[in-house]
């Protein structure tokens, strides 16, 4: 009997555990319920059509990578750069650098401040071999996760040391700018640039948002070869806007994704910086090797911002440092180790230096070919604003019809990178563009 009792007691017990919710079951099925599908990057969106279109003749022009698309032999006495149309090449001195590497050196961590050699042979990129600001340790710099990473730190010093701050950024720009300053909780706004009637510089727009914004405003500034439009000002116009910018006290932030990239020269391409400096503007620069060496997949790229003094410049990275340590505590290795060997190195530099020429001159090539094509077509639309990227002035409908009828892939603002151009599809391009646009 009392064996039974126990067996009734038991099921019983079991029927009353069945019977109850376990606690909590309903709110953790709802955890993720309000989670909404992200829309897809414009960037990234296109190139993933484009991977998907089984099409023999598709073109992707959306693309940014810059060293995917040369197709040449260049000989240089005895060293041979091979590239290839359509496909990524990794250069020859990366790869040099890469054997130099191999089995040299343990996977430890790096600082949170990366590569110090790294770090140095970047800075002089931008600041000039001899600048006495690296002379007189005056700059706060660490290896950040390519120009995104050096974007997304400097954000968010910004938010927490001038937290009353905004950031004024041009339009157009490179669509992550927004992303990056906005989940930094950094308020935005904007200034003109471009002039889509002229398809250049809207410098009188510009100008005149830089003098009624606030004193001491910070503003996104990009160095060279703008992304989307490729327009840049002249070194004249820089220098006006330098002296404006020192008139009203503002804060200077440059992007400089593509040196080496707008004339084929990386000091030239920094002409800017070296003006803003000349003034004496205390500046921010984010630095990015994935386009002028071809690491995207390496992330490796810089950070630095212009100091009243030594003593400054150490506080201000050690902040860096600081939010660095929660968000990915050290940068990667390889990359930097890459870098720092081929700027390190006079033979490698000066291989990396023709490469970026040969790189340059492709695209200034393409871009010529381009134009002569749709001018020898009768286009209606004048192609002269054509540089490192193109805002082709195209209609979303007549990107759309370039995808749909000539399998041709771009961001829907008609925004073409020079990079997806090649001898082998230059002709096919103008003409598909040509059609679409005829009738304008």
């Amino acid at each position: 009997m009392a064996m039974m009792a126990m067996t009734i007691r038991n099921s019983a017990s079991r029927r009353t555990m069945m019977s109850r919710p376990i606690f909590g079951s309903r709110s953790m099925s709802s955890w993720w319920k309000n989670v909404e599908p992200a829309p897809k990057d414009p960037i990234l969106g296109v190139t993933e059509a484009f991977l998907a279109d089984p099409s023999p003749d598709k073109v992707n022009v959306g693309v940014e990578m810059a060293y995917n698309i040369l197709h040449a032999v260049v000989t240089f006495g005895r060293e041979h750069i091979v590239m290839i149309i359509g496909k990524p090449v990794v250069l020859d001195c990366v790869r040099e650098a890469e054997r130099r590497i191999a089995g040299t050196s343990f996977m430890e961590y790096l600082p949170m401040g990366g590569s110090v050699k790294m770090v140095e042979e970047t800075l002089k990129l931008a600041y000039g071999d001899n600048s006495q600001f690296i002379k007189d340790k005056r700059i706060a710099a660490v290896q950040s996760l390519s120009g995104t990473g050096a974007c997304r730190l400097f954000a968010d010093f910004q938010n927490r040391f001038c937290p009353a701050s905004q950031i004024y950024i041009p339009v157009p720009t490179w669509s992550n700018h927004h992303n990056i300053w906005r989940d930094a909780q950094v308020p935005q706004k904007t200034y003109h640039y471009y002039h889509p009637e002229t398809k250049g510089l809207d410098f009188k727009g510009l100008m005149d948002d830089v003098k009624n914004a606030p004193e001491g405003s910070f503003f996104l500034l990009h160095a060279c070869a703008h992304n989307p439009t490729g327009v840049d000002p002249t070194e004249e116009q820089w220098r006006e806007i330098s002296q404006l910018f020192k008139a009203k006290k503002h804060f200077a932030f440059f992007d400089m994704a593509y040196q080496g990239f707008a004339s084929g020269d990386p000091a030239r391409d920094a002409k800017s910086i070296r003006i803003f400096l000349e003034d004496g503007h205390h500046i921010g620069i984010s630095q990015s090797y994935a386009k002028n060496m071809g690491l995207y997949g390496q992330r490796v790229g810089c950070l630095s911002v212009l100091c009243e003094d030594e003593k400054q410049a150490v506080t201000v990275k050690s902040q860096l440092q600081q939010l660095a340590r929660p968000m990915y505590s050290n940068p990667p290795l390889h990359g930097a180790q890459i870098v720092s060997t081929i700027l390190g190195d006079p033979e490698l530099k000066s291989l990396w230096l023709k490469e970026v020429k040969i790189m340059a001159d492709r695209i200034i090539g393409m871009r010529t070919t381009l134009r002569d094509s749709l001018e020898k077509l009768g286009s209606p639309l004048s192609w002269e604003h054509i540089g490192m990227f193109c805002y082709s002035g195209l209609t979303p409908e007549q990107v759309d019809r370039l995808t749909s009828e000539y399998h041709i892939y771009m961001t829907r603002n008609g925004r073409i990178s020079m990079a997806g151009v090649t001898t082998g599809n230059v002709g096919y391009l103008a003409n598909a563009i040509h059609e679409v646009t005829k009738s304008s």
